[in-house]
């Protein structure tokens, strides 16, 4: 089977959602995500995107999340590879720029007065916003830190920006995006409006891809694959008893982005492609909570996420038309050769 993954923005709860998803697939099915034809990251997306097409698994994702280790750790330091940090970077800075009067971006707010039907509602609110002014270079760092080289050892991993000029998806590591380092283009694809500044790439500044779409699952057409399998922590089937206006709002976002997810995935299927959508549950979201950018139950929603997206696969196996991604028979990936290498002489 070709099978693609597209994994949504969602902020550092949202990312932690997806490190237990991407689990509890590898467990129930025994396909890993490095084994996919094509990695679509946006956003949050696009950090555990990044470490998957390098060969990281879940499980040592989720290990830094929670601040313990596994014996991989070491191997990995004893290849010259520093370890250290966490998959959130909860440290912010700020970025030193000159301040910034007006819109974020005055050629997009323009667009949105000349040309306002060719604009996303979410790309024409973000140019009005201010420039943010906090630094993406941690996540930069972060991406660094596990991805030595310019790209990902997988060639089709692309992460998902929005160009701050036009409001259109640019899609790095795709030939008709800039050429960029991964670290860049995965600071773009996670540089909130309004929070984060700018990334600037090739003389243009783009912004999160999740102004475009949190999903942009339609980006896979036309790539001939059997199956997408879409993991995206910002919309859901299920609802819960809304206590406060945060949770009003929460529920608005998910509810506009299920039903751009839902036409994104008609378009794949008009095309024969089989479409796998998994979504946090009524179970989990009382814990994601409202705020995408909340740090203290990390852990928490890795392990749930594990719990009840198994589930979702468990019940999904029999229904009829509903397709599994299947396991891939490949060599071992230059890391983990490395890595057994290292092992041989620790033996030795």
């Amino acid at each position: 089977m070709r099978i693609g993954l597209v994994l949504g923005a969602g902020g550092i709860v949202g990312g932690s959602w997806l490190i237990g998803a991407l689990e509890a697939l590898e467990s129930e099915t025994g396909w890993s995500a490095s084994d996919a034809e094509i990695i679509c990251g946006t956003s949050a997306g696009s950090v555990v995107g990044a470490l998957a097409a390098q060969g990281l698994s879940p499980a040592l994702m989720a290990a830094y999340v929670g601040g313990g280790s596994l014996d991989e750790v070491e191997e990995l330091a004893e290849q010259g590879e520093h370890a250290a940090g966490r998959l959130d970077e909860t440290a912010y800075r700020l970025q030193r720029a000159l301040p910034r009067i007006g819109p974020g971006s005055w050629r997009l707010a323009l667009s949105t007065l000349l040309r306002p039907q060719t604009l996303a509602p979410s790309a024409a609110m973000s140019a009005w916003l201010p420039r943010g002014f906090i630094s993406t270079r941690p996540i930069s760092d972060l991406v660094c830190r596990f991805v030595p080289g310019d790209w990902p050892d997988h060639a089709n991993f692309w992460a998902v920006a929005c160009d701050y000029a036009t409001g259109r998806r640019a899609v790095f590591g795709r030939s008709d995006a800039p050429p960029a380092r991964a670290s860049d283009a995965v600071a773009a694809s996670c540089a909130i409006p309004a929070f984060y500044h700018p990334v600037k790439i090739a003389g243009r500044r783009y912004v999160d891809g999740g102004v475009c779409s949190l999903s942009n699952l339609d980006l896979l057409r036309g790539e001939q694959l059997d199956l997408v399998v879409c993991l995206n922590p910002m919309s859901s089937l299920a609802s819960v008893t809304p206590r406060g206006p945060g949770d009003r709002v929460a529920a608005a976002m998910r509810a506009q982005a299920g039903r751009r997810l839902g036409a994104e995935a008609r378009k794949l299927r008009a095309e024969g492609t089989d479409v796998l959508i998994v979504q946090p549950t009524a179970d989990d979201l009382p814990l994601m909570g409202p705020n995408p950018m909340a740090r203290g139950r990390r852990q928490e929603i890795i392990e749930r996420a594990i719990r009840t997206t198994a589930r979702q696969l468990r019940r999904a196996r029999p229904r009829e038309g509903v397709v599994l991604p299947r396991r891939v028979r490949r060599g071992p990936s230059p890391r983990r050769r490395a890595a057994a290498a290292v092992s041989q002489r620790r033996a030795a």
